[in-house]
């Protein structure tokens, strides 16, 4: 027991400096993908932060060359393997309830997003106040292309991007740098990496829990960084066109009819990607994102909750081990999938993955009480 509590504190090192708590992310050769024991102490220490009156200020980053890339998937596959299904969705629920403790938090959370931020990673981030991009940033949603769908609360974050950015980002798992980032809204602000240690220390100096003092020391670092010219976002008039359609054979085939008329490798690049993409999780997930344009953080993480217990039990489709072995275990790069094709998934298919879990002991997802009381507004907002 002692052993894997201090190799859970080894994970997550913790600064106090004055009023800030620095948490840094330590799993550099996993690229500080988060294990159950990770998410445990993250959800132990933002708990212990928000109720001490000496903490003003939350900064999360990670060690290495990534902030994080994501939940340790391929831990938790081998647990399911182990001890059945319900062993990944203990992981999927310690996980929700950290995003949503980070979503509803009464204080500020700082993310320094220097490296590569995919999957679990966006939903340690996202959800906080602050998010900074540098010029080493990578961001991507990369879950249809493993037989997953982006969750962490991304149908929360991500249909609330510009047009239906969200849409492109989620069903194709397009990495954006950080420029990207801040043009789209995933990051509120650009900083350039060397800059990093001046803009901690200002922030630890800082005694301050106001949003506007934090957002202007930050603003004091950061810069306005050009959007490359083969940037996706800007096609965001095709990206509108196209992932606006109702289904996701229609936005393949208004991506078809964009190609015909245009010569674009990007066009074709995207329609290649979808191709490969699970055909069950591009479905659930485009559904998953469209529910969330209209709900607050809570409903999306319950609802998300449902459609990764159904994605665990494998009843229907068994796409997510097969993409684990594919992609992380066996890197072949070639899963089959099953169903292999669009057409072969209903509508009502796609309903079972928002239904509640037929099985006598599972619940719903049961997010922590907040009281508004104590909640900044830019909170309330998502509830």
């Amino acid at each position: 027991m002692a052993s894997s509590v201090s190799s859970q504190h080894d994970e997550v090192l913790v600064e106090e400096k004055s009023f800030a708590r620095i948490l840094t992310l330590n799993r550099p050769k996993q690229l500080n993908a988060l294990s159950s024991q990770m998410i445990s102490r993250l959800l132990e220490l933002f708990l212990a932060n928000e109720d001490d009156p000496n903490v003003k200020l939350v900064i999360l980053k990670g060690k290495g060359r990534a902030f994080c890339a994501g939940g340790d998937v391929a831990a938790v596959v081998h647990d399911i393997r182990a001890g059945g299904w319900r062993a990944g969705a203990n992981f999927f629920m310690k996980e929700f309830t950290l995003n949503y403790l980070m979503a509803t938090y009464s204080k500020l959370q700082v993310s320094i997003l220097n490296g590569i931020v995919m999957g679990g990673g966006n939903g340690a981030s996202m959800h906080g106040r602050f998010r900074v991009a540098t010029e080493n940033s990578l961001f991507a949603m990369p879950e249809t292309a493993l037989g997953l769908f982006p969750d962490v609360g991304a149908s929360y974050f991500l249909s609330r991007l510009p047009g239906f950015f969200g849409e492109y980002l989620c069903l194709t798992g397009a990495r954006l740098d950080g420029a990207e980032m801040l043009a789209c809204g995933l990051a509120t602000h650009f900083v350039q990496s060397a800059k990093l240690p001046a803009l901690e220390a200002a922030l630890c100096a800082a005694d301050s829990s106001d949003t506007v003092i934090i957002s202007s020391i930050i603003g004091q670092y950061s810069e306005q960084p050009s959007l490359k010219e083969q940037s996706v976002y800007n096609r965001l008039d095709v990206i509108d066109r196209c992932f606006s359609q109702k289904t996701v054979e229609d936005i393949l085939s208004a991506l078809e009819n964009e190609a015909v008329n245009r010569r674009d490798g990007w066009i074709s690049t995207t329609i290649q990607t979808l191709k490969k993409a699970s055909p069950t999780s591009l479905k659930i997930s485009l559904r998953s994102i469209r529910a969330g344009r209209l709900q607050g953080v809570g409903p999306c993480l319950i609802r998300e909750y449902r459609m990764v217990c159904h994605v665990m039990r494998g009843e229907f489709s068994k796409d997510f081990f097969e993409g684990c072995r594919a992609i992380l275990l066996d890197k072949d790069k070639n899963p089959k999938w099953e169903p292999s094709k669009l057409e072969l998934i209903t509508d009502t298919t796609v309903d079972i993955y928002f239904s509640k879990v037929k099985n006598e002991d599972w619940e719903d997802l049961k997010l922590p009480a907040r009281s508004k009381f104590n909640l900044p507004p830019y909170v309330i907002a998502k509830l």
